[in-house]
């Protein structure tokens, strides 16, 4: 799946393109070390298929390898950071 990410000085989103819909998980910066994933998107002919599972993966990737951490006000991110252990060194919260 290809997730592009779009950013802007405030925040941004990480966007999937499938079968010819479009998910989104959007995210706010707090700081050059902090994140808040505030919303996550994915149209109803998409549900079940992992889109929104991997947008989560990839946030978390993104917080690995540019070194901050996600504060997840989205109820389906936190979640998600709830069930992947592996995930509390990134996730506050």
């Amino acid at each position: 799946m290809d997730i592009k990410n779009e950013e802007n000085p405030s925040g941004g989103r990480y966007v999937a393109e499938v079968e010819g819909h479009r998910a989104e998980m959007t995210y706010s910066r707090t700081s050059p070390k902090l994140v808040i994933i505030d919303h996550t998107g994915v149209p109803d002919a998409l549900r079940g298929k992992g889109v929104g599972q991997a947008l989560a993966l990839h946030a978390v990737e993104e917080a690995r390898k540019g070194g901050w951490k996600i504060f997840p006000l989205c109820p389906f991110f936190k979640a998600q950071s709830q069930r992947h252990e592996e995930w509390r060194n990134v996730v506050n919260g």
